[in-house]
């Protein structure tokens, strides 16, 4: 598992996935959604905007990730 620094309360899904280089602009982000796995805490998501939290974990296609705080 990955931990990932936060900065603030939280950071949306398409913010992350540009962070980590997953995608490249927020306009990308619901294709990504439609053809990978992504679950939230162990629910899958399907909000493009969707606020992760300290303390959350991601799973993308099953690399784990956890989310730090500063």
């Amino acid at each position: 598992m990955k931990e990932i620094a936060i900065y603030g309360d939280y950071i949306q899904l398409d913010q992350f996935l540009k962070k980590l280089d997953y995608i490249s602009s927020g306009g990308e982000t619901g294709a990504f959604l439609a053809s990978h796995t992504i679950l939230l805490n162990g629910t899958k998501v399907h909000e493009k905007r969707k606020k992760i939290r300290k303390g959350d974990t991601l799973s993308i296609d099953g690399t784990e990730f956890r989310m730090t705080g500063e």
